[in-house]
């Protein structure tokens, strides 16, 4: 039987990023033997060195009960293992959501979130900061019995009442289908656990795959992260349906409001007709069989507003069966290497080509930082040869006129850093200015405030107005940071002119950099967050305080988050402007030095012009060898970059 397709694929991206990390890492370990590296440098070789090792590939599942959700994670990523790995079976079997990954410095190893934390204003992403709150149960992976019943704990619940499970944000009274899950007791059965995180060392999630598991559509809308964070950013989310149910009215408004529409990714969303065996009849030819299932794709494709090739049917659980049996025929007829297929091509190469361009930028960037410091060393070298070579056969006066003239350019250049100090206090107050509109004390006092009023509010009206007032805000500071971004820049553009036309400095275009990502990231949050509002929250206020809580804490965690990117990234750009510019005003002060003292030494007769002429040539030949040595290691990495045929060689 051929090899799961999606696995060669992983394998095949998973080794086309080691390529570039190696080419990174020889990089590296070429500027530090030829001492040509700096701080700044080192830095970003190291976090293009970090992005590559924690690479992630985020892949959800979303499903109303009963449609094989966990089924389907079995047959396409742990067949290999002859059994199920995740509770499947008849009702609900997966109660929380649950994320299945690999992080090396954690044990193998089920983590729980008690379902109590939900009444706190804690989001899940802080959560995974605070260990001390999570459950932890070990497991052997190497025993069947000992993972299977492990996690089973994703499908436990408990009886609470009304009230507890209101106060969690699980009961709403004013859906008649909630009211419904009130049993003759009084008491409603609820999840022990607010989220799972399952550490295993499966080879595809070593590799840098995240599984998402929803535990049903009810959970989306009672957990904000999964509509505000885990679904949009996922780059794959499979939207599974039952052929034997066919597309109910709440599969339709989760469709609509959290997996399509214009404010979310398009590529990667995914939507899977499963369960298609329910069709098949031993008294029906395969032909009626066929057009029974075209007319469900048909109508399925019209009522999700997509192509019906965009609608993907497979029977998870004959696929899984036909792999854990080795039934090549089974496999086939169960459609699921398709899916595999579809899924494959849709979701790495889209995840290559963000990699690739994101780093190819970087790295053009840090080798002609280092070129213009290697072309520096070799224009001084001819310079310095070019003068020597003008003093043979010329008297004393002749070579001491020379010495007074480049001690005068040093003099001149040593006045030249001055001025370079004035603009570094310049530049360190326009960067403490850019910091002050992307302040985080100022962001959390702003979170502070509008927690309080809306904690205070007793009508949606006055929640409305600080949710905006906190969002206008929010966006102000951005674009006046923007405003500063685009003040340094015209700044250094004028200073690199100057001392490239004064001191003969490479001239270099600052970099760009610009708030707008953040902006628009900011601007997505608030479209969820009115979308939410208007569909949630249009009541009053106290009857959905708890759910109001957690949203805005769920969206301000989103918000810190976003600012925290975006001053990383501005102190960044900001070393990056300022450091090829501190790079060639040492590097030419030394080189200044240097020629004074070898026109000193032969000035005092302690060498002769030959020696020294020989010397530099010696000094060339080694700079041009590293300038080729450099060029060598840029068409290795760009080659590493640029290797697109590795993902087509799995077909």
């Amino acid at each position: 039987m051929e090899n799961n397709r999606l696995a060669q694929q992983f394998d095949l991206y998973a080794r086309w990023r080691q390529a570039i990390a190696d080419a990174l890492g020889e990089y590296q370990r070429w500027l530090m033997e030829k001492q040509l590296g700096d701080m700044q440098i080192e830095q970003r070789i190291q976090h293009q060195l970090n992005r590559l090792r924690e690479d992630k590939l985020n892949v959800a599942f979303v499903a109303e009960f009963s449609r094989g959700k966990s089924e389907l994670i079995n047959a396409i990523f742990f067949s290999d293992y002859g059994h199920r790995l995740l509770p499947s079976g008849a009702g609900r079997t997966t109660m929380c959501p649950t994320e299945l990954r690999y992080d090396i410095g954690q044990p193998v190893s089920l983590s729980l979130l008690p379902i109590e934390t939900s009444a706190h204003q804690i989001s899940i992403s802080d959560y995974r900061r605070m260990p001390q709150a999570w459950s932890v149960v070990e497991f052997d992976m190497h025993s069947r019995q000992s993972m299977v019943e492990a996690f089973k704990e994703v499908s436990r619940t408990r009886r609470v009442t009304v009230d507890q499970a209101q106060a969690l944000g699980l009961y709403d009274p004013e859906q008649p289908d909630d009211s419904m899950l009130i049993g003759a007791d009084g008491l409603l059965e609820i999840p022990c656990w607010r989220y799972a995180m399952i550490n295993f060392p499966h080879p595809l999630l070593k590799q840098g795959l995240v599984i998402l598991d929803t535990p049903g559509l009810n959970a989306i809308g009672a957990e904000p992260e999964l509509t505000m964070s885990m679904l949009p950013n996922a780059h794959a989310v499979l939207f599974i349906l039952g052929a034997d149910t066919g597309v109910t009215k709440s599969e339709m408004e989760v469709w609509r409001r959290y997996i399509s529409g214009a404010r979310w990714k398009q590529k990667g969303r995914m939507a899977v007709l499963n369960k298609i065996d329910g069709l098949w009849d031993a008294l029906k030819t395969d032909d009626e069989i066929e057009t029974e299932l075209y007319r469900q794709l048909q109508s399925t494709a019209e009522l999700l507003g997509l192509d019906r090739d965009q609608i993907l049917p497979t029977s998870a659980q004959k696929g899984l069966l036909a792999k854990v049996k080795g039934d090549r025929q089974l496999l086939l007829k169960s459609r699921l290497p398709q899916l595999e297929k579809t899924l494959s091509d849709e979701l790495i190469p889209a995840k290559q080509e963000i990699v690739r361009e994101s780093i190819q930028h970087e790295v053009e960037d840090m080798m002609q930082q280092t070129q213009f410091v290697l072309d520096a060393r070799l224009q001084s070298v001819l310079d310095q040869a070019e003068e020597l070579r003008c003093l043979q056969g010329k008297n004393e006066d002749v070579i001491a006129q020379m010495m007074a003239k480049v001690k005068q350019d040093k003099a001149n250049f040593e006045t030249g850093l001055q001025r370079y100090q004035a603009l570094r206090s310049v530049f360190s107050v326009q960067s403490n200015q850019l910091f002050h509109h992307l302040g985080m004390p100022g962001l959390k006092v702003k979170v502070r405030e509008t927690r309080e009023t809306m904690v205070k509010a007793a009508f949606t009206k006055t929640i409305r107005q600080a949710m905006d007032d906190f969002f206008s805000e929010l966006k102000r500071r951005m674009m006046d940071a923007d405003v500063h971004v685009h003040e340094i820049r015209k700044m250094m553009e004028a200073m690199y002119e100057k001392f490239a036309k004064e001191h003969g400095l490479l001239q270099k275009t600052p970099p760009p950099f610009s708030t707008s990502r953040y902006l628009k990231a900011l601007n997505k949050l608030e479209t969820i967050y009115r979308d939410q509002f208007n569909t949630t929250f249009n009541m009053i206020a106290h009857e959905k305080l708890a759910l109001t809580s957690k949203f805005f804490e769920t969206l301000a965690s989103h918000v810190i988050l976003e600012y925290e990117a975006a001053n990383r990234d501005a102190e960044s750009w900001l070393k990056a402007v300022i450091a090829p510019m501190e790079t060639q005003m040492r590097e030419h002060h030394v080189q200044l030095k240097r020629r004074v003292e070898s026109i000193k030494r032969i000035y005092q007769a302690t060498d002769t012009l030959e020696e020294r002429i020989e010397d530099l040539q010696r000094v060339e030949l080694s700079i041009r060898q590293q300038l080729t040595e450099l060029e060598q290691l840029r068409h290795h990495t760009m080659d590493a970059l640029e290797r697109r045929e590795v993902i087509a060689q799995a077909a």
